[in-house]
């Protein structure tokens, strides 16, 4: 099934959720901040994208700059930060047939559709 984890709050996930509609698949919707994603649906995610964790990381939020830039984490501390603090994950991330991809640019979803 065609996902994406999106934030309604973000124009580029905006953006990709457009895109989706525009292809006339049926699709979920995943609201991650309202409903967070557990250390296995994450590492999942993860592996699909084919990425490092810390390549998923929005690394000029806030939280980030605050409490976890300049340290050495590993890949379980960085995942567990995204879990608890789920406005570091990169946006929007659709996931389709085994594949996924993050929405930035917001044309990069057509890679998988």
């Amino acid at each position: 099934m065609l996902k994406i984890y999106h934030n309604p709050r973000c124009r580029k996930s905006r953006e990709g959720l457009a895109i989706l509609e525009a292809s006339g698949q049926e699709f979920d919707i995943v609201k991650y901040l309202d409903n967070p994603l557990s250390v296995s649906e994450l590492s999942e995610i993860i592996q699909l994208l084919g990425i490092t964790p810390e390549k998923l990381v929005r690394k000029n939020e806030k939280i980030w700059k605050e409490n976890y830039k300049g340290k050495e984490l590993t890949d379980a501390e960085i995942i567990q930060a995204m879990v608890e603090h789920p406005k570091l994950i990169e946006r929007p991330i659709v996931v389709h047939n085994k594949k996924a991809v993050i929405g930035r640019p917001p044309e990069d979803i057509n890679k998988i559709l």
